[in-house]
């Protein structure tokens, strides 16, 4: 496994934990990744990946509190200093992304504009 040096995205405590429960299910494939990345398309024109997956070619890896993460090298920079976090309350529940990059987001969160 190749790790690169500079980690574009943060996982919050909350989120670790919560990933790591979710590899920790019976049945969980561990040759895959956690990815996390971006794609075109949402209200905004942007919208985040988040999912396990399989190590492409054109992946950078990296070791986050002991979570093997998957970003792809044209990602990073609409990544770079977001941090992905863990919400378990009555008003949210699920991942929420941090991006301050984002010059605008959309109501949802997961949709943003660079």
């Amino acid at each position: 496994m190749e790790i690169t040096a500079a980690i574009p995205v943060q996982l919050s405590e909350n989120a670790v934990n919560e990933v790591k429960r979710l590899m920790s299910e019976p049945g969980f494939d561990e040759n895959q990744y956690l990815r996390v990345g971006v794609k075109g398309g949402g209200c905004s024109g942007m919208s985040y990946v988040l999912g396990f997956d399989k190590k492409e070619e054109d992946d950078e890896v990296y070791d986050i509190a002991g979570v093997p993460v998957i970003v792809k090298k044209a990602h990073g920079i609409y990544l770079f200093g977001m941090q992905v976090d863990y919400q378990s309350g009555l008003n949210a529940r699920g991942f929420v992304f941090n991006n301050p990059n984002a010059s605008s987001t959309c109501g949802c969160g997961s949709s943003f504009a660079v």
